[in-house]
């Protein structure tokens, strides 16, 4: 079986790379044939290791560079970035001959499920169905976000499958006749768990506006009122990390509250925390969530849409708190630092919760769905 990945790239840190590389990785080893195609590599290496069993092709298309620009660049460039994307990956497809040509929702997606190379077409959403909208996005951004949320839900309709990460999101996608829930594996099978003594806390993800790190640097300065001799460690990149540092200066936070570069083995460092935290205004199922509890730490998080609620059951792996309660976040946060007991109780919790994130049981998911699929 060959199966061909369309995603933007595979050189940042993001969870959708740390997805991909893993459930490549393990394709391989099971005798499918992998090939990743990607228009943003840039000439870059892949942050995530990749089997050098797996192909990779880069069709040079950049639609990142015209990120930041006006509305007005992207609709004079974007047309012409499309044409060349879509004209590029026909002439691939049709070389390859894959089985099944999936798209990871990046800029394929529009018009991948087009092109006729007698594959099957999956597309996978890593966010939930009201992503554009949960962007903050003013004026005539907000149109074009309304406007691109109404046609993403005719695009998926055209997929032999949609796969979404949680039964929340697919919820709100309504009635579907293609549509499946596979979630995200856990990215690594922890030898040992968190003691979780360590007056630490950790949190990860991308400086930018979905993950939020904002509202949980505001919450933090209400803990470290308390609990000065605790410290929160914040491990990712992106453009908001100036905008961060200037917030933990203001705040007088510099002692406690760092912004650390995101690590490739970044489970020695869950295993050196006792919870973690996340503040994310939206989501599809954070990696960070999954990995901080099959290493057995207590997950505080916003309830936002969509993921969490898929993974924390409130009060017994973790909590839960209303979305963008700041001082009731602080207050969960406090609550995990001042009863070591609850700590280990929920870390157990979560470690046994993890079980039915593993690599096994969702790759069997998938292998069943590319069979089927293949047997049509």
């Amino acid at each position: 079986m060959k199966i061909i990945y369309c995603i933007a790239g595979l050189r940042h840190s993001g969870g959708m790379e740390r997805v991909l590389t893993n459930k490549a990785n393990y394709l391989v080893e099971q005798g499918v044939q992998v090939l990743i195609v990607t228009t943003d590599q840039c000439g870059e290496n892949n942050f995530f290791a990749l089997s050098p069993k797996i192909r990779t092709v880069d069709l040079a298309i950049n639609y990142e560079e015209n990120n930041g620009k006006s509305i007005w660049n992207k609709i004079v460039r974007y047309p012409s970035k499309q044409y060349f994307h879509r004209k590029k990956l026909t002439r691939l497809l049709k070389e390859e001959k894959a089985d099944i040509v999936i798209s990871m929702f990046c800029n394929d997606v529009s018009f991948l499920w087009k092109i006729k190379d007698g594959s099957k077409k999956v597309v996978e959403i890593h966010f939930s169905r009201f992503k554009r909208l949960q962007y903050g996005r003013k004026g005539v951004w907000a149109f074009a976000d309304r406007l691109r949320n109404k046609l993403d839900l005719n695009t998926v309709r055209h997929y032999d499958r949609f796969v979404v990460l949680t039964q929340e999101d697919k919820g709100y996608w309504g009635k579907l006749s293609n549509i499946l829930v596979i979630p995200n594996a856990r990215s690594f099978e922890p030898q040992r768990i968190a003691h979780l003594q360590n007056k630490r806390a950790i949190a990860v993800g991308r400086y930018d506006y979905q993950k939020g790190f904002d509202g949980l640097i505001a919450a933090w300065s209400i803990v470290n009122q308390a609990h000065p001799d605790w410290e929160l460690c914040i491990y990712g990149d992106g453009p908001l990390r100036d905008a961060l540092q200037e917030q933990i200066n203001l705040n007088g936070l510099e002692e406690v509250v760092h912004l650390m570069a995101a690590v490739k083995n970044i489970q020695e460092e869950y295993l050196g925390s006792s919870f973690i935290a996340m503040s994310s205004r939206y989501e599809g199922l954070p990696m960070a969530l999954l990995e901080a509890q099959s290493s057995g730490l207590p997950l505080v998080a916003f309830a936002c849409k969509c993921g969490p609620r898929d993974i924390i059951s409130d009060g017994e792996n973790g909590f839960l708190v209303p979305e963008g309660q700041i001082e009731q976040l602080a207050a969960r946060i406090e609550e995990l630092i001042e009863n070591e007991e609850l700590r280990k109780t929920m870390g157990q919790a979560a470690r046994r919760a993890s079980a039915r994130f593993s690599e096994d049981v969702v790759m069997e998911q998938w292998l069943d769905l590319f069979n089927e699929l293949a047997k049509k």
